[in-house]
């Protein structure tokens, strides 16, 4: 992997490790080997262990004392609670938009709407989420509310790896699509009661293929794994 060199080195360590723990190459469980990712980015440990300090807030991490740090294991309580308050957060943000949005940008989240179901119908999940993730963005971004934004970006991270996880069926893949196509229609009505009633719906899916993916464990491991 590419060695870091920009200015905000912490910052971009985080990223880094964030894209490990999204992907799968950290499991959740697993112990942080201070060493290894330090040799693999070609950092010392000081921006190292200020990068697993901001992972820890964004809820990604765990700090054990004088233990080091771990990847969170993510419960179904856990997800549940967490997509409770994204869901009333992208809801609002549907609304919002259809206050706001200019035609432009209209016509340009259903050009990626368009792009989307291209990758879909070639079975490009790797793309077909990328413009997912921009299709939402730029929903969330047309509430013209800072804050809101803010804040549903910090509970994103905590359960990235569970929206975007590549273990998608026919089936659920399919009523997601469904759902965007909803999305859109409402967005180009301007039927922000409709949009935002999509939106809040939308994720519920998420937790039933991250919990056949292994994702999301039932229980809450408890202090026994520690």
């Amino acid at each position: 992997m590419t060695k870091i060199l920009q200015r905000n080195l912490y910052r971009e360590v985080a990223d880094r490790i964030g894209d490990l723990i999204e992907h799968g190459e950290l499991a959740p469980g697993e112990r942080i080997s201070e060493r290894e990712l330090c040799e693999r980015f070609g950092v010392s440990r000081t921006p190292l262990r200020e990068a697993l300090k901001v992972l820890a807030a964004e809820g990604l991490i765990e700090l054990l004392p004088n233990r080091g740090a771990r990847v969170v294991r993510l419960t179904f309580k856990s997800v549940k609670d967490t997509y409770d308050l994204m869901a009333a957060l992208e809801g609002l943000s549907g609304e919002l938009a259809c206050q706001h949005i200019s035609t432009a940008d209209i016509r340009s989240i259903r050009a990626l709407h368009d792009a989307m179901l291209a990758h879909y119908e070639a079975r490009d999940l790797t793309r077909y989420f990328e413009v997912n993730r921009q299709i939402h963005e730029r929903i969330l971004a047309a509430s013209d509310n800072p804050v809101l934004q803010e804040m549903y970006s910090n509970l994103s991270q905590r359960v990235k790896r569970v929206r975007y996880s590549k273990q998608m069926t026919d089936t659920f893949w399919k009523r997601a699509v469904e759902d965007h196509e909803q999305m859109i229609d409402a967005l180009e009505k301007r039927d922000g009661q409709k949009l935002g009633q999509v939106l809040r719906e939308h994720l519920c899916n998420k937790i039933e293929i991250a919990t056949l993916a292994g994702v999301i464990e039932e229980e809450d491991p408890g202090a026994a794994r520690a």
